[in-house]
């Protein structure tokens, strides 16, 4: 057939006698011109911009510059191809029924498509370099295209063309959308101005734009870029090559900053105050407040849902036309037209199966695009408005009244679940809220299009879907109540294992190991039992899932056998197939939008009582609030750059909204009161007043001190003068300094209205030192040096791993007591503030520190800067050093005045507290002897470097620097990064046992090809039955024995779906319970080593987090992925079944897949890890504020915290929206090849022409795919991210255990060993591991029976890993231990470690009851335990103690005192009863009364048996039969003490000098 552009079957097509627009053929050739004219004008411009901007890429995006119109564009030019798409369609087809080739049918169509394609990239290129002129070649072009279209429609209409024909509906649509192109154009003109007048118009991109820090992109890009997320590829593939940091990610668009959205939502929250002023009982709605801030993109994402799946509804239609057109083809053969200008009407043009086929193709694509916009619109605002909510508890944290975080009505708690569960709750449903009203449309729909297609059988599917919908509920409700249940189980567990890491050592040297590892087991089954549970509910749920449908379909297909005469169609059977699809997905879905509905109604209740709850008074007249300080910088020059920036608006917006009303303050009379109280009653919010009658005035640039008994109310004066009681009458008056004084020098200098203040209990933020003491003001060398000193807090400092720069908190390094509150004096002193309020800040320091800091801190460097201070203080004895004295009673001022007065007018006052300063000065004297301070530097010089951990430390950081040399060639690192670990995937499987994993392979296997063969069965049936043409009754026994086998195949998916679901939650289950236990154990029986090496939050970790993804995150992810991968693979097998030519499309698509795979993974890997890092800083900044509000508030400090918790958030919302915007980009990926797949199925089978039965299945599985190809991607990055948690726990299982076993049977040593308690130390050597310098060399001693000795030497000297030798906690690789005749290398270390008593440097208590404390093993009775008791001299107070032996200790003992810890420790050791005790600096941690009881207990109650002490001072060894001295490994001394002194140059006698 040959080709001509009019055909050549008409010799008339090219008559022009009747005019030249009367020839349609002419008209179409005229309507070529305009875009050939484009083509013509643009490529040249493109090539050369293309040419000359090689540059072009890395154009930053600053320079990105919307004109005006440029959504509207986009729209109607992808119409515009749309429309071009149909017009060639429709020429084609037509063609295709003329007996030659007309190609100005669909020729110029083509040109068009072609022309709108290169219009929308050149005019994209325009609009990035801004050169608008170069929009004059587009006006010209829609122009002449609107005018040719005209013409063409004019002749269409002169010749009678009406709307039913479908080439006049397209030509009109045409003309309509070239018009409004035109429209669009000249709209540009005018804006811009950039032609035809005289001065264009000056434009700016964007403010982000301009801010290089702004990565991202989403609001700025075009609508394409938009849809497809096209501006994440550079992050995405940069992945690659480094992580993605948060450097990488930059900041956030100014409109979805956590402030901007606060602004919005809060006067929509003030507008609903207002509202209910009032009506006293009605509380603002939040709800109303959130729709008026958020309502406007909610109601967007819905419409683009709602879009979404009305084209969803497009599968199944196609589906059923293109099985339809099949069928129809095999029945008629093809009628040429004769006519030479056929018109098509819609009807006709819609039975082509070809058309169906793209059609199908471009609506996948549409609604998935739609799908992926309404869930980026809600993710986004969702994230905007956790927000505004965060902001927003923020500020009304900062304005709680303190009274109502004390007495309990909020507590810290409280807080915290509102910031991490509440507000996370109320964004999970927005993400899903639009869901609540697309479905019931979706479903509806769904039943309308069913019913039409099978009538009321249709019916009995839904009724089945809808009635078991209910069931999906309640199994969802289960679920949640299960995984409360595990959580306690689990915090329990925690706990227990967090005691036995802690106390290890002691455990190890007890031999106690297996008693309290079977109490973590005990735990852990209960733990397991409520994770069973959890897990039968998740595979029914997932069960229900896969089995409704199967059910469904089954329901209506049998019903329709038997109800109709008709046979079931195959065009009927697999649209309503595909039908059911679409309806179980919303009713699944369903169940658990209304879960989070209700939990987000819940969470707006507690959000409501919280906002609303009391606030702190506004009398505030210190409040210079920030503002005031902007204003009076400005005028001077360089103060604060910072603050006057271009988003400086903003800020004032936010402090103009937190500002009370301020008040002038008051003058005085005189000037040197700085702080005047007259008649206050002040309460703690109960209405009753604690303080009363309160008269006091506070002397400026003096010390004031308040003295008086515990509970006397002086710490509530300090917060009362602060403002943070409820004032019930009175007034506090501050005096205001400087007012006269012209320049703003002092004012800047001193801020006179902040007050440094230091807590009684001290608090310290999660930061180094250095920014805790300076606290937000500037750095100053010196003073921070003499702050510092004053405090002595270098020797502390100077202990840190990184000095000042140590992060200490709950990140950080914990510190005493002491050492904290000395922070919290440094930092009050180191505030340039007139007022100074310290509370008690002596309480946790011993008498050496008070001294220095009283002599130093406040005497000398407050003093000489003239600072008003004000003292609370039990310190008597510094009285004299008051200027003025307030003493206080049951909360009313008992005198004033300073020390000369109180003693001539109150004599008995004064008499008392000479009394009291001498009982003091009684308790000094023993305080002299024991040194507080060097005891906690100890123990945070132990808590820092366990022994040798240093020299660990340095190997460690060499193997790192090693390893990073190889790495420098970059594909190494990414192979690592981009390959799946499936080693310990292989672990992780197998470690669930091979027989259940076998069991579970195999049940997924054969449920999905039971899955395929009942719709391959359907497809055999359908196909059969409308084929035979046999008689009635061979087709009731035809339909009997299709619908048995039917019934049957679907009998056995739904029970193979229960059993598969079961197998892996079971298998899960397995492996979790196994790789526990396995973890347990390993590291209970680890070297001693191990423990001092490791921190122990890391080994805590594996037992939390790690454990807790394997319990519950991985079986559901193994689950989903299995399911979807397997579903995806039957799919593709069954379409090439269907159309083995599909085989050959697949090979690209493949390929695609496989790299769109590979650079998501990584990327979400990082995102993700981003995400996690974000969210703990931010948590624990929200629990610091709240825990140090008075602290914040005194030293008015609120807006600074208020911008770092601004900026945490901001920091997690931007990792959260590009961990979302990354699973959009691959969703979208996904999809479109999803829809390829469909496209290359269906042409494929169109040509191919197999059974029609076969063909609608091929396309009902090509549907399915697209839902499932992005799901395996996304759990493949899942199980990647949760699988490191297998390998962390793996890395712990190949650790060396300690070697149990001995030589000897346990049966083989005497049931009394040791009796004597004889021992021969021999040429011992010892080392902590076999790669290490060895820590005692060729130690010889001897010690008689009953001996008592003592050890002595400098630190590092080797005293306590001789101690260490005796239990075997360290490897003896030389020499030998010999005790009553056996060598202690041959026993089994339970054995020898259970004979043998040792009293440790830490006393260690484990939660529990006294007895377990004593006896964990249950073996003693009652009066051997009192008996222990009664010489550790604790009878008495036990005996007074609820419950006596059965009191309860807390964790950690910490109801006890540290000295009567330590005799709890002698009780142990004496409750077992050995011969041979060993003490290691057992007195180190205790008074010097408790150590004499020690003393005195070991010489009496152990008289008989042998003592070895090790001592760290020397005067507790005086006593001893025979003296050890050691160093660096040796003995060098050793000899009865009175022998030792005696010589002079001796090491002992030198140490006895020293300790004197």
């Amino acid at each position: 057939m040959k080709a001509a552009f009019c055909g050549n079957d008409n010799a008339s097509a090219y008559d022009i006698s009747a005019g030249v627009l009367k020839n349609v053929c002419f008209v179409d050739a005229l309507n070529l011109v305009p875009h050939v004219f484009l083509l013509f004008i643009t490529f040249p411009i493109l090539f050369i911009g293309w040419g000359s901007q090689s540059s072009k890429v890395q154009i930053h995006h600053n320079t990105w510059l919307h004109f005006p119109g440029h959504n509207l564009r986009w729209i109607l030019t992808f119409t515009l191809l749309f429309v071009h798409v149909c017009e060639i369609a429709e020429g084609i087809v037509s063609d295709a029924n003329m007996k030659s080739r007309h190609l100005h049918l669909f020729l110029p169509a083509m040109m068009g498509f072609v022309a709108a394609t290169t219009a929308i990239v050149y005019y994209h290129n325009i609009e990035t370099s801004n050169f608008p002129k170069l929009l004059l070649a587009l006006f010209l072009y829609w122009i002449m295209a609107f005018v040719t279209k005209t013409i063409k429609l004019v002749r269409y209409c002169e010749d009678g063309v009406t709307f039913s024909q479908l080439r006049f509906c397209i030509t009109g649509i045409m003309v309509i959308l070239y018009g409004l192109l035109m429209a669009v154009e000249i709209n540009v003109i005018r804006v811009r101005r950039y032609v035809f007048f005289m001065n264009p118009q000056k434009v700016k991109p964007p403010e982000d734009l301009q801010d290089l820090g702004v990565r991202f992109l989403q609001p700025f890009v075009n609508l394409l870029s938009k849809a497809t997320y096209w501006w994440m590829n550079t992050l995405i593939i940069s992945a690659h090559k480094k992580p993605i940091d948060l450097k990488a990610i930059g900041k956030l668009p100014i409109a979805m900053r956590a402030l901007t959205n606060y602004v919005c939502l809060k006067e929509a929250y003030e507008e609903q105050k207002k509202k209910v002023a009032n009506q006293p009982n009605k509380i603002p709605s939040i709800w109303l407040a959130m729709y008026r801030a958020f309502g406007r993109p909610i109601l967007l994402s819905s419409t683009f849902r709602y879009l979404a799946d009305l084209l969803g509804f497009a599968g199944p239609l196609c589906i059923s036309g293109i099985v339809e057109s099949l069928q129809n083809r095999t029945d008629t053969t093809g009628k040429s037209n004769e006519t030479s200008t056929s018109y098509l009407s819609s009807q006709d043009f819609l039975k082509n199966a070809y058309v169906l086929a793209v059609l199908l193709f471009l609506a996948l694509i549409l609604q998935r695009t739609f799908l992926q916009a309404s869930y980026y619109v809600t993710i986004e605002t969702g994230i905007n408005l956790r927000g505004a909510l965060l902001a927003m508890i923020y500020n009304k944290i900062l304005r709680l009244s303190t009274s109502n975080l004390s007495m309990g009505e909020m507590t810290l708690g409280q807080i915290n679940n509102l910031v991490a569960i509440e507000t996370n709750q109320l964004m999970w449903f927005l993400f899903l809220c639009p869901n609540l009203w697309a479905m019931p449309v979706q479903i509806i729909m769904g039943v309308i299009l069913l019913y039409n297609l099978l009538r009321v059988s249709a019916l009995v599917g839904a009724a089945v879907i809808v009635l078991l919908a209910p069931i999906q509920y309640f199994i969802a409700t289960k679920l949640a109540e299960a995984q409360k249940s595990t959580l306690d189980y689990s915090t329990e567990r925690l706990k227990k294992t967090n005691e036995i890491l802690k106390g290890i050592k002691l455990l190890k040297l007890y031999a106690w190991e297996h008693i309290f590892c079977t109490s973590v087991e005990e735990t852990r089954t209960k733990e397991l039992i409520s994770l069973k549970t959890f897990a039968l509910y998740t595979s029914l749920s997932i069960f229900m899932n896969a089995a409704i449908p199967i059910a469904a379909v089954l329901a209506t297909f049998v019903t329709y056998e038997y109800q109709n005469e008709a046979t079931l169609q195959p065009y009927q059977a697999f649209a309503s197939l595909s039908l059911f699809h679409i309806l179980v997905t919303p009713l699944f879905l369903l169940s658990t939008v209304v879960r989070f509905a209700v939990k987000a109604v819940i969470s707006v209740q507690k959000l409501n009582e919280f906002l609303i709850s009391d606030e702190i008074g506004d009398d505030s007249w210190r409040s210079a609030e920030s503002s005031l300080t902007y204003e009076s910088c400005k005028k001077h020059t360089g103060l604060h750059t910072k603050a006057i920036n271009r988003k400086q608006p903003l800020r004032h917006q936010l402090d103009s909204y937190e500002q009370p009303p301020r008040r002038q303050p008051r003058p005085f009379e005189t000037d040197d009161i700085a702080i005047k109280v007259t008649n206050g009653y002040f309460s703690w919010g109960s209405g009753l007043a604690t303080l009363s009658n309160i008269n006091i005035r506070i002397p400026t640039g003096q010390m004031t001190m308040i003295v008086g008994q515990v509970g006397c109310g002086k710490s509530s004066l300090l917060l009362a003068i602060l403002g943070e009681m409820q004032t019930l009458e009175g007034k506090v008056l501050w005096n205001n300094i400087n007012e006269t004084d012209p320049s703003c020098e002092a004012t800047r200098s001193r801020n006179r209205y902040s007050v440094a203040y230091a807590a009684q209990k001290p608090w310290l933020l999660n930061a180094t030192v250095e920014e805790n003491i300076i606290f937000g003001s500037p750095f100053n060398k010196q003073r921070y040096k003499a702050v510092t000193d004053a405090c002595s807090l270098q020797p502390d400092i100077d202990l840190l791993p990184f000095g000042d720069q140590t992060e200490i908190g709950e990140r950080g390094i914990n510190l005493s007591g002491g050492q904290r509150q000395r922070i919290c004096v440094a930092r009050a002193l180191y505030q340039n503030t007139n007022i100074v309020f310290l509370d008690d800040p002596f309480s946790a320091l011993d008498i050496h520190l008070s001294d220095h800091l009283m002599q130093e801190g406040i005497l000398k460097f407050l003093q000489e800067d003239k600072r008003t201070l004000i003292l609370v203080t039990h310190k008597l004895q510094y009285l004299p050093h008051a200027d003025w004295i307030i003493a206080m009673k049951d909360g009313y001022v008992l005198r004033e005045g300073t020390l000369k007065d109180i003693q001539t007018k109150d004599v008995e006052l004064y008499e008392h507290w000479k009394t009291l300063m001498n009982r003091q000065d009684q308790e000094l004297e023993k305080d002299m002897e024991t040194d507080q301070t060097t005891l906690e530097r100890k123990t945070l010089r132990r808590a820092m470097y366990p022994r040798e951990s240093k020299a660990q430390l340095e190997d460690e950081d060499e193997e790192e620097e090693e390893e990073e040399d190889d790495d420098d060639n970059m594909s190494t690192v990414m192979r690592l990064r981009t390959k799946m670990p499936w080693r310990t995937c292989w672990r992780y499987l197998t470690s669930g046992g091979f027989f259940l994993l076998f069991l579970m392979i195999f049940s997924k296997l054969l449920k999905h090809s039971v899955i395929v063969a009942i719709d391959y069965w359907l497809a055999r049936w359908t196909s059969m039955e409308n084929k035979t043409g046999d008689s009635i009754e061979r087709n009731r026994e035809n339909k009997s024995h299709h619908v048995a086998v039917f019934s049957t195949l679907c009998g056995a998916g739904i029970v193979l779906c229960l059993v598969t679901s079961l197998t892996v939650e079971w298998m899960g289950l397995t492996a979790a319970k196994n790789l526990h236990h396995n973890l347990l154990n390993k590291i209970i029986l680890g070297p001693i080593r191990f423990f001092d090496t490791t921190p122990l939050g890391l080994i805590l970790n594996r037992f939390s987090a790690d454990t807790n993804i394997i319990d519950q995150h991985i079986p559901p992810t193994l689950e989903s992925l299995t399911r979807s991968t397997l579903l995806c693979l039957s799919a593709i097998g069954m379409i090439s079944y269907a159309t083995p030519w599909f085989l050959v499309a697949l090979v690209p698509l493949g390929v695609a897949f496989y790299f769109i795979q590979k650079y998501f993974r990584v990327a979400s890997k990082d995102l993700q890890e981003l995400d996690d890092s974000t969210q703990l800083p931010l948590l624990c900044h929200f629990s610091e504020t709240a825990e140090g509000l008075t602290t914040i508030r005194a030293f008015r400090h609120e807006a600074r915290f208020k911008q770092h918790m601004l900026e945490l958030t901001d920091t997690n919302n931007i990792a959260y929206l590009f961990l979302s915007a990354a699973n959009r980009w691959l969703e979208v990926r996904t999809d479109y090849l999803g829809a390829c797949i469909v496209l290359t199925a269906a042409v494929t089978s169109i040509t191919y022409e197999p059974d029609s039965g076969v063909l609608g299945l091929g396309l009902l599985y090509a549907l399915t795919i697209t839902n499932y190809l992005n799901w395996v991607v996304r759990n493949l990055a899942d199980l990647e991210v949760q699988m490191g948690a297998v390998k962390k726990v793996n890395s712990f299982l190949t650790m060396e255990s300690e070697n149990y076993e001995g030589t000897m049977d346990p049966s083989q040593v005497p049931k009394d060993w040791p009796q004597e308690g004889e021992i021969k130390i021999e040429d011992l050597c010892v080392r902590y591991e076999n790669n290490l310098k060895p820590v005692l060399k060729h130690v010889k001693a001897y010690i008689k029976p009953g001996q008592k000795v003592g050890i002595c030497g400098r630190t590092g000297s080797g005293k306590s890993s001789l101690s260490l030798a005796f239990f075997r906690m360290v490897d003896i690789f030389d020499g030998k231990i010999v005790i009553d005749g056996i060598d202690i290398c041959k026993l089994p270390l339970h054995t020898l470690r259970s004979r043998l008593s040792i009293i440790l440097q830490d006393p260690i208590l484990f939660s529990g009851s006294i007895r377990f404390n004593l006896d964990p093993e249950c073996k003693c009775t009652d009066d051997r335990l009192w008996e222990a008791l009664e010489i550790a001299q604790l009878k008495n107070m036990v005996k007074s103690l609820p419950g006596g032996l059965d009191a309860v200790v807390t964790e950690g003992g910490e109801n006890f005192s540290v000295g009567q810890r330590q005799l709890f420790c002698l009780a142990r050791a004496f409750v077992r009863k050995s011969s041979i005790l060993i003490m290691d600096e057992a007195t180190a941690s205790i008074d010097m009364a408790t150590e004499n009881i020690l003393q005195k207990v070991v010489m009496t109650a152990f008289v008989d048996r042998t003592v070895v002490t090790i001592a760290h001072r020397v005067h507790t060894i005086l006593t001893a039969d025979l003296v050890i001295v050691m160093k660096r490994g040796n003995i060098l001394e050793n000899d009865t003490p009175e022998n030792l002194l005696s010589q002079e140059d001796g090491i002992f006698a030198s140490f006895v000098r020293a300790d004197m």
